[in-house]
C-alpha cells in the first residue's frame, strides 16, 4: 500500500497512525531479512577460513614408482615396451649411459631408473606431469625436474 503523503493534504482520524505502522513494518522485515543475509555470509567466510577440510589421501596405489619400475624391469619384456616405448636392452643401456655421465639417484630418493622411467613415460603417453604424478605416486615437482 503506497501512500504519497501531501503536506497540504488532510488525513482522516487514524491513516497516519496506519502509514506510520506500515513504515515501521517494512524497516522491520527489511532489516529482518539484512540480518539473515549477513548472518549467512558470515557464515560461509567462517568456514572457507576457520574450518579445514578434509584431507584424502590421493596416492594411493599399492605400488610405487620405484616399484612399479622395478616391476616392468623384471616383468614380461613386452610391459616395458608398451609403457615406456623402449625394450628393456634399451632401458637398460640408457640407465648405464646416464649413471656413466654423473646422473644419480636424486635426493629426494627417486632412482635413474625411475627418472628414466618418468621422462620415457611421459614422451610415449604425452600426459600431463599431474597424470605422470600420479602414476609414478610423485609430487608434480618431483616429476617436472
Amino acid at each position: 500500500m503506497d501512500i504519497d503523503i501531501d503536506l497540504e493534504m488532510q488525513l482522516e482520524p487514524g491513516q497516519l497512525e496506519a502509514v506510520i505502522l506500515e513504515f515501521v513494518t517494512r524497516r522491520k522485515r527489511l532489516l529482518d531479512l539484512l540480518t539473515i543475509i549477513l548472518t549467512q555470509i558470515t557464515q560461509v567466510f567462517y568456514q572457507l577460513l576457520f574450518i579445514p577440510s578434509i584431507c584424502i589421501p590421493h596416492h594411493t596405489s599399492i605400488l610405487t614408482g620405484c616399484a612399479w619400475v622395478l616391476e616392468l624391469l623384471t616383468g614380461h619384456p613386452e610391459r616395458i615396451k608398451i609403457n615406456f616405448g623402449v625394450p628393456l636392452e634399451i632401458f637398460s643401456v640408457l640407465t648405464r649411459i646416464l649413471r656413466e655421465n654423473g646422473v644419480g639417484d636424486s635426493r629426494h630418493g627417486v632412482t635413474v631408473e625411475e627418472q628414466l622411467g618418468i621422462f620415457l613415460y611421459t614422451c610415449v603417453t604425452g600426459l600431463s606431469s599431474r597424470l605422470v604424478a600420479e602414476r609414478f605416486q610423485r609430487s608434480t615437482d618431483t616429476i617436472t625436474r
